[in-house]
């Protein structure tokens, strides 16, 4: 025992004698330069920490992140300083979305391009549909749902600067049941054993054990949340929207096992049961909720759920998908589906149960992702509620509060800039014209930004 003991230790004691003769390293540190400081004029700011706008506001930015918001008369800008002056904008935080599929087309619908997209070309979207993402003012996003572990790596690679895009939630697969949504339905079984893995694409599971087995994998692959399908959906083969699939007993599991972790757990959900076990299992979100009826609603209140309606796209799904080759089975469930849900997130609303903005982004073209905030307020919302639920509420849903979400110190600099009061029409964030992230200016269509050096 001894000796093989001693046969381990060999590399390691034969590092300590090199260390020795390795250059100091601490003697060659040099004290680093202090990160750059930049100005911001804003002529008219949304911070997102409460309904109103402030006018005449400098933001102080320091590297990535902001270090002071303060009226101008209490800001110095030194001489030769940098200013970027949005002084004729309307300033709010970068925007979030918290139901994207980057990976996604929204030109196809067709069952077939399951098995014929290739994960490169999966890749080559997620970058395309990174950019024009934060290009239309999004600067974080939750992506539910996708390959294994696409979102995952996507969010590396921005993080790491080699991409453009958004900070990126990552779930990996939405975990649900053998032929449920998000199986691969409709497909002979050789096509399905051939594709499907031992680990069954990490996405399907059958009981509480195999859910516990299936939330796991995702942690240790490095995912930020678990997306969960309590129910049918509308874009799949075979199912039904308001059928419960997951029991309460494995959408249960499937919180134990997340929030041990310090996840959080998102349900994709339309029908009326599921909605409530999901709830009753602490599920952090319900995304689409379409078929919630009056006890929903108040259970969602009652214990602070999240409600995450793509309340959008169904304009997309029954006019411009369906030349894209949308099955009839789907445009059907979307009928069904689409104007109820409407319906009860206005009740839901009214109710004062917490709303996330969440677009099902990829369903519809990316980048158009504001033109929900239209149908929110139509259905209910303020603007200023409206925009808060893609800001603070979102950033609060995502779990990401300490960093984004409001225009404060210490948060990120991510900011957007638009050029006519979003309060008097909302409809105005789906042109932004100036996009910052971490200090960093992607987007400026607005003359005046221009830096002053």
């Amino acid at each position: 025992m001894f000796r093989s003991l001693s046969i381990l230790l060999r590399p390691i004691l034969a590092l300590g004698a090199v260390l020795p003769l390795l250059p100091d390293a601490s003697a060659q540190t040099r004290p680093s330069a202090p990160p750059p400081t930049v100005y911001v004029r804003a002529g008219h700011l949304f911070d997102a920490t409460s309904d109103q706008l402030r006018d005449n506001v400098v933001l102080v930015v320091e590297g990535e992140r902001i270090a002071k918001v303060a009226p101008a008369g209490q800001v110095a800008i030194p001489a030769g300083a940098t200013v970027v002056d949005l002084s004729k904008a309307w300033v709010l935080p970068g925007l979030i979305d918290c139901h994207t599929h980057l990976r996604a087309r929204a030109d196809k619908y067709d069952p077939i391009n399951q098995v014929k997209s290739t994960p490169f070309q999966l890749g080559f979207n997620g970058v395309v549909n990174a950019s024009k993402t934060l290009q239309a003012g999004f600067t974080s996003v939750r992506d539910v749902g996708s390959e294994p572990f696409f979102a995952v790596d996507l969010r590396r690679a921005i993080d790491e600067g080699f991409i453009p895009g958004p900070r990126i939630v990552a779930s990996g697969p939405a975990i649900g049941i053998t032929g449920g949504h998000g199986d691969m339905n409709g497909f002979a079984p050789p096509v399905q054993n051939m594709l499907y893995p031992a680990e069954r694409d990490y996405a399907i599971a059958d009981g509480p054990e195999e859910v516990r087995h299936q939330v796991r994998e995702q942690i240790k692959y490095g995912v930020d949340v678990i997306k969960i399908m309590a129910t049918g959906g509308v874009l799949s083969q075979g199912d039904k929207p308001g059928a419960e699939q997951l029991t309460y007993e494995e959408m249960k599991m499937a919180v134990d096992e997340a929030h041990r972790t310090g996840r959080k757990v998102a349900a994709h959900a339309h029908g009326t049961e599921g909605i409530k076990d999901a709830v009753r299992a602490g599920v952090d979100s319900i995304e689409h909720g379409s078929l919630i009826d009056a006890e929903g609603i108040q259970m969602m209140k009652a214990r602070g759920t999240y409600l995450v309606a793509d309340i959008y796209n169904d304009d997309y799904i029954l006019g411009t998908a369906i030349e894209f080759g949308l099955p009839k089975e789907n445009q059907e469930k979307e009928k069904l589906v689409g104007r109820l849900q409407r319906e009860n997130f206005a009740k839901a609303v009214a109710a004062g149960v917490k709303i996330a903005f969440g677009t099902d982004a990829g369903v519809y073209p990316h980048g158009d992702n504001a033109k929900q905030f239209h149908y929110m307020v139509k259905f209910g919302m303020t603007p200023a509620g409206a925009i808060r639920a893609a800001t603070s509420s979102a950033a609060d849903l995502i779990d990401r509060s300490k960093d984004v979400g409001t225009l404060e110190a210490g948060k990120y600099a991510d900011l957007i800039a638009v050029t006519a009061n979003p309060l008097d029409k909302v409809e105005v964030l789906e042109h932004v014209s100036f996009v910052m992230k971490g200090g960093k200016v992607y987007k400026d269509e607005t003359a005046a930004a221009k830096p002053v050096l």
